[in-house]
């Protein structure tokens, strides 16, 4: 669910606490500059270290910045190392905490991969490099795999977004990830995907991820019962009403007096909007969560859609506006007018135009309950990611029904 899209950003510096696979702290290494700004990238810190200090270092989890915000700035991460090298005294404290997950302790990424060459050996296949780490913070531990001239991306997430394999598995061969193995502890291994990441895609791409959604969300049409058994989230009607008003109330002193009444109505009126919502004959169905062009990958011919751990069950339109968000606004138009004419052709006499108007602050609080979830399940430390985002989003939804007063 992260955004990346600032048109200057500041650079990073990265400080390394170490510690041993039993977990003694080695003490810290000389600040190092990395040229990616991105406080969850961590290959390049990786890579720093390497060039630097002749070491190779596993970054664990984010132990404290100098910025209220990312990216950018003075960042200090624990990094685990095989055995101990030459440090800095270090007056900090290492301290477990219930909510840190297993790949943010050390030995964690180890079992991972031990777990991921195990998969690849079922399927006859084996790494031929050292695995490279990619990603590590909340919500994501991510290595890219070496098999040969491929590759294979091991992702490991939080237990609240842990049914990705179980999607991904019951989504198979309709441009989604090819999946190697997953497993209940958020495991999961898929193949590469050739081509690249679709950020800057042309307006056709736009229209072919559009149509491929709305493929696959009509397939899921009447499957509600199978969605639940999988562990997706509910953000139908009554659950997605309740939460909105969970996330409103805790977060009621961020908010100006003006925004709290707003949403106070907002609140009130959504058992009333909903109904209005699903007159407009789209019923729910699976939801990706967090459709943005930058979760495709593939070429000009052949689109792949990722990153299905933040799916769930509801209107299918919860998609639209995080999409339209992310493309340039002279396509919106033309986009939204594709997007109604996919729906009305799988759901004939439907109004998706009149659904998703309605529907968009819905689909803007959702982010404030989303990022809510996150900040309940993770640790202190790493909840400086996210930690504005739930009244940022509630402060936007008041402004949007603010606009259509």
């Amino acid at each position: 669910m992260e955004s990346q899209e600032e048109t200057t950003v500041p650079s990073r510096t990265a400080r390394l606490v170490l510690v041993t696979s039993d977990g003694t702290v080695v003490g810290s290494l000389p600040p190092l500059s990395v040229e990616v700004p991105w406080w969850q990238e961590v290959e390049s810190i990786v890579r720093a270290a390497r060039e630097r200090h002749g070491i190779d270092v596993t970054v664990l989890r984010l132990l404290e910045a100098a910025r209220d915000r990312a990216p950018g700035g003075d960042v200090t991460y624990l990094a685990e190392i095989a055995e101990p090298v030459p440090a800095e005294a270090w007056a900090g404290k290492v301290e477990a905490h219930p909510l840190r997950l297993a790949y943010a302790e050390p030995g964690g990424p180890a079992a991972d991969l031990d777990w991921a060459v195990r998969v690849l050996a079922g399927h006859g296949l084996a790494p031929t490099a050292k695995p490279i780490q990619i990603r590590s913070w909340n919500l994501s531990s991510v290595w890219r795999i070496p098999i040969g001239g491929h590759s294979a991306w091991l992702k490991v997430v939080p237990a609240f977004l842990a049914h990705e394999g179980r999607t991904i598995t019951a989504l198979a061969g309709i441009h989604v990830p090819t999946l190697y193995g997953h497993d209940e502890h958020g495991r999961v291994l898929i193949g590469g995907i050739p081509g690249g990441d679709m950020y800057g895609a042309a307006l056709p791409q736009l229209l072919g991820m559009v149509t491929l959604l709305v493929e696959i969300q009509a397939s899921w049409i009447d499957r509600v019962g199978e969605l639940r058994a999988m562990g997706l989230p509910d953000w139908r009607s009554p659950s997605l009403c309740s939460e909105i008003a969970d996330v409103v109330r805790r977060t009621s002193e961020e908010l100006s007096e003006d925004e709290r009444e707003t949403l106070r109505r907002f609140v009130q009126g959504l058992p009333a909007l909903f109904a209005e919502i699903y007159a407009c004959g789209l019923p729910d169905t699976l939801v990706h969560g967090d459709c943005h062009p930058g979760n495709f990958r593939g070429t000009e011919r052949e689109i792949t859609l990722l990153d299905w751990g933040d799916s769930g069950i509801g209107h299918p339109l919860l998609d639209q506006s995080a999409f339209l968000d992310a493309v340039p606004p002279e396509h919106i138009e033309t986009i939204k007018d594709h997007w109604n004419r996919e729906w009305q052709a799988h759901v004939p006499g439907s109004d998706p135009a009149r659904a998703a108007e309605l529907l968009a602050p819905v689909a803007m609080a959702r982010r404030a309950v989303i990022y809510q979830r996150f900040l309940d399940n993770i640790e202190p430390s790493e909840r400086i990611y996210h930690r504005d985002d739930p009244a940022g989003w509630l402060r936007d939804t008041a402004a949007l029904l603010k606009k259509s007063d």
